[in-house]
């Protein structure tokens, strides 16, 4: 039903050409990294190349055809001539200027990038019961690993051993991929948002930050739990129930029709109440779904208004330099009353 949905967004001559991975495979169900799809107001046509052409044949969905691409440069302008395609409309933010020339000089026909990832987004964004238990699936499985893993830190462990644990761990159980490069740091490495794991040893008295998420079916999950090891300090303490009240307070607001600003707001508010909002640097949350950074997104920059069926992350966090810092995260099904949170994991502070 995706391409019969798009295709209702065109009018004669009109048509789509969707060359990104991410939108080819939420339109066809099939991944692959080479292939382009044309979509009329009535045709709709996939093309790959060897490597991918039999499995396209069992696997893509709602295309009339499905075809072998032998000549990117040949065949364009003939399925442009076959199918009366009079305006092309290409992807922006997806493609690279090299891409979007090869499109330009071989259509035979006026081109835009106006219209394509504003309509394939807003498609994108409402997810449905199928694509929710997706996402679920893959929450659950990323859920299993953070049990896993509560068993597995010690202080002969590095963040890099708790990092390959978690990826094998949740590969092991059933992900077909992780959703993106698993973050496991401690001590004063924890006060970088996206640090990268390293060989530090982990310590008593140590902050452990873990973002990770697993992914099913092409639809990725995304958590994040901080744990301590030994004790926490009166000060860690403090910072952590802030950020889980802060937390809270942006997970409360969500419903049908409330801003990406005021659901970030809520959140940066505790947080600054509390003395911490210089070190807030991002926003509170995104989208995920087919990729891990989807519309809507939570933060002071947006005024997108949500709507039922969105997916999002909620993770305010507060990083001190040279200290510590940390998150928090869940993902939330946005209802027309409220949300329901995917994310079943407690939150409280765990002290190893």
């Amino acid at each position: 039903m995706n391409i019969k949905n798009l295709q209702q967004t065109l009018g004669k001559g009109e048509a789509y050409i969707v060359s990104s991975p991410e939108n080819r495979r939420y339109l066809t169900e099939f991944g692959s990294s080479d292939g382009f799809l044309i979509i009329t107001g009535n045709n709709s046509v996939f093309l790959t190349d060897s490597r991918y052409i039999e499995a396209a044949e069992k696997i893509v969905i709602d295309c009339d055809e499905i075809s072998l691409l032998r000549s990117f440069s040949s065949q364009l302008p003939e399925y442009i001539q076959k199918l009366g395609i009079t305006k092309l409309f290409t992807e922006s933010s997806r493609l690279t200027v090299e891409e979007y020339n090869r499109i330009l000089k071989f259509a035979g026909c006026k081109i835009s990038a106006e219209k394509t990832d504003k309509e394939i987004n807003s498609f994108r964004r409402k997810k449905s019961e199928e694509e929710k238990k997706c996402i679920l699936k893959a929450q659950a499985i990323a859920e299993k690993a953070f049990d896993h893993i509560l068993g597995y830190i010690s202080t002969d462990k590095t963040e890099k051993d708790i990092a390959l644990e978690l990826d094998f761990f949740m590969l092991k159980n059933g992900a077909e991929a992780i959703s993106f490069d698993t973050i496991a740091v401690s001590g004063a490495n924890s006060s970088m948002p996206h640090g990268v794991p390293s060989d530090k040893k982990i310590c008593n008295g140590d902050f452990i930050t873990l973002d990770y998420g697993a992914v099913i079916n092409g639809y990725h999950s995304d958590m994040t739990r901080t744990v301590a090891v030994g004790s926490v300090s009166s000060k860690m303490s403090e910072v952590y129930e802030t950020v889980l009240k802060a937390q809270l307070a942006s997970l409360s607001s969500l419903r049908e029709g409330i801003s990406g600003v005021d659901a970030d707001k809520a959140a940066r508010d505790v947080i600054a109440n509390a003395g911490y909002g210089e070190y807030f640097g991002h926003g509170t949350g995104h989208g995920v779904g087919i990729e891990i950074h989807e519309e809507p997104r939570l933060s002071p920059k947006s005024d997108k208004i949500l709507c039922e069926g969105d997916v999002v992350t909620v993770e305010p966090g507060i990083y001190l330099p040279g200290e510590f810092g940390f998150r928090i995260e869940d993902m939330a099904y946005i209802t027309k009353n409220g949300y329901e949170n995917l994310t079943k994991s407690l939150k409280n502070l765990i002290i190893i």
